[in-house]
C-alpha cells in the first residue's frame, strides 16, 4: 500500500510499505477514504518528538470503510467509521473512569518506558505517532490496523459525508473538551489562544457551551477572520500588548478561564520565548511555553485554565507563584475522544456544530509531502487540509483532470 513516511526533521514522503494485517481477535482493517494533518503532526515534521524512526507511518486523523475484522471485532465489513486518536481498551482503570486517552494497556510493554522515564507513567497509545505512544502505524495512508475496534471507532450514518465527521477523530473533540474543561459558567469571558483548527473549535465550542463572551488571539488574519465569524472578539498579539489588552476588555478583572491551544511551539519575539528557542536549539529544554506564561498571568483570580495544546517535555520560567496565589484551576491533557464522539455526532446531525467551514484545501494521499510544507509554512492559507487516498475523490479532481488532458 502507499503511506506518509517519516524521514527526519522536515523529511517526509510517500512510500510502498506493507500491508497491515489483523494481530489480534480485537482488531480491524480499515480502507482510508480522508485523513487529515493535524497541527499536532508539525511536532513530528519538526523533529521535536523524540524516538522517530526512519519508515514510521504519519497520521492520527483518519476514518474509512471496514475491510476485515478479528474475530472480536464488534464491526462489520463495509461499515464507515471515524476512529478516535487515542487507543483505549476499554477495561482498565482509568477507561472504566471515561478517562480514555489514560488508558493503561494499548502502549505495548516495550515502548512504555520512553514515556514511564519522561512523564512518571506510560502514556496511553497514539495512532502515528512515535514510540513514545505505542509505535502504532498511522491512518495517512490507504489501509491501517485498528486495535480494540470494538472499543474505538464509531459507525457513521450514510447521509453525512466524510468532510462533516472526519474531525470527530481528533480536532473537534479536542476543541470541545478544551471548553468543557474552563468549567463555563453564565455571563463568563473565555480567552482563547491561538486560532487554529482546535483554537477555533474550542471559540465554537465556547459558545455552545453557553460562554457570554469569547476573545481569540492569533496573528494570522484568516484564522482571526473565522473566529471573528462565529462571534468572537479578536486580538492581533503582534498589534497589540496582549495583557493589558485583556485587563482593558474585562474591566481589570481578567478573563474568567483561558485556553492554552498553542502548546509547546509558541512564536513571537517576547524575551521568554527567545530564550526558550536558543534553549531548545541547545536541548536545553524542550518547550516553548510563552503562552502558557502569559495565560497564567491573564486569567483572573480564582479563574480556570484549559490546556488542550500539546506539551512533551520540559520548560523553565514557569510562574508558579501566579498558579498558586491566583488560587487557579488547571485542567489538562489528551483528549479523551471515547467519552465524546457519540454526543458530538449527534450535535454534528441536528445542526448545531459545523466542522466544514475549518476545510481550506483537499488533496490527494500523494501530494501529502507538498502539503506538510504548505501546513508549516501557510498556516494562515491553510486553515486545515484534508487527505483522499483516491485521488479521483479529491474535490475538482474531474475537473483538474479535464484541463491536464487539454494541455
Amino acid at each position: 500500500m502507499r503511506a506518509l513516511t517519516w524521514h527526519g526533521r522536515h523529511d517526509v514522503r510517500v512510500d510502498t510499505v506493507d500491508d497491515p494485517e489483523i494481530v489480534n481477535p480485537r482488531d480491524c482493517i480499515l480502507r482510508v477514504t480522508s485523513t487529515a494533518i493535524c497541527g499536532s503532526d508539525l511536532h513530528l515534521y519538526d523533529g521535536y518528538i523524540p524516538t522517530m524512526r526512519a519508515g514510521d507511518i504519519l497520521g492520527h486523523e483518519f476514518m474509512g470503510e471496514v475491510v476485515e475484522v478479528g474475530a472480536k471485532s464488534t464491526l462489520k465489513k463495509g461499515q464507515r467509521v471515524i476512529v478516535p486518536f487515542p487507543i483505549a481498551c476499554g477495561d482498565c482503570f482509568f477507561c472504566k473512569k471515561q478517562q480514555f486517552s489514560c488508558c493503561d494497556n494499548s502502549n505495548p510493554a516495550e515502548t512504555s518506558d520512553a514515556s514511564n522515564a519522561m512523564l512518571g507513567y506510560p502514556m496511553a497509545g497514539i495512532f502515528g505517532y512515535s514510540r513514545l505512544t505505542g509505535a502504532y502505524a498511522g491512518g495517512q495512508a490507504e489501509y491501517v490496523r485498528v486495535p480494540y475496534s470494538d472499543v474505538g471507532p464509531l459507525v457513521i450514518p450514510d447521509h453525512l459525508d466524510d468532510d462533516k465527521v472526519l474531525f470527530l477523530t481528533d480536532i473537534l473533540p479536542t476543541g470541545w473538551m478544551a471548553a468543557e474543561n474552563c468549567e463555563i459558567e453564565p455571563g463568563d469571558t473565555v480567552a482563547v489562544w491561538g486560532c487554529g483548527p482546535v483554537g477555533l473549535f474550542a471559540v465554537q465550542s465556547a459558545f455552545v457551551q453557553g460562554a457570554h463572551r469569547v476573545i481569540a488571539i492569533d496573528h494570522y488574519p484568516k484564522r482571526l477572520e473565522l473566529a471573528k465569524q462565529m462571534g468572537a472578539e479578536i486580538l492581533d498579539y503582534r498589534e497589540v500588548e496582549v495583557l493589558s489588552a485583556l485587563a482593558e476588555m474585562t474591566g481589570g478583572i481578567g478573563p474568567d478561564a483561558c485556553i492554552d491551544a498553542v502548546g509547546m511551539e509558541a512564536h513571537g519575539l517576547s524575551i521568554d520565548n527567545v530564550l526558550d528557542t536558543v534553549k531548545a536549539h541547545l536541548f536545553l529544554t524542550t518547550d516553548r511555553a510563552h503562552v502558557l506564561r502569559q495565560i497564567l498571568m491573564a486569567v483572573r483570580k480564582g479563574g480556570r485554565v484549559s490546556i488542550p495544546g500539546v506539551y512533551g517535555g520540559f520548560t523553565d520560567k514557569f510562574p508558579v507563584g501566579a498558579l498558586m496565589e491566583k488560587a487557579l484551576t488547571v485542567k489538562t491533557g489528551q483528549t479523551h475522544v471515547h467519552r465524546y464522539k457519540e454526543p458530538l455526532l449527534k450535535l454534528i446531525e441536528e445542526g448545531k456544530i459545523d466542522t466544514t467551514f475549518l476545510i481550506s484545501h483537499h488533496a490527494s494521499l500523494e501530494q501529502a509531502p507538498e502539503m506538510y510544507k504548505h501546513w508549516h509554512d501557510d498556516q494562515d492559507t491553510y486553515t486545515k487540509i484534508v487527505l483522499k487516498t483516491d485521488a479521483a475523490a479529491v474535490p475538482g479532481a474531474d475537473e483538474q483532470a479535464k484541463q491536464s488532458e487539454l494541455a
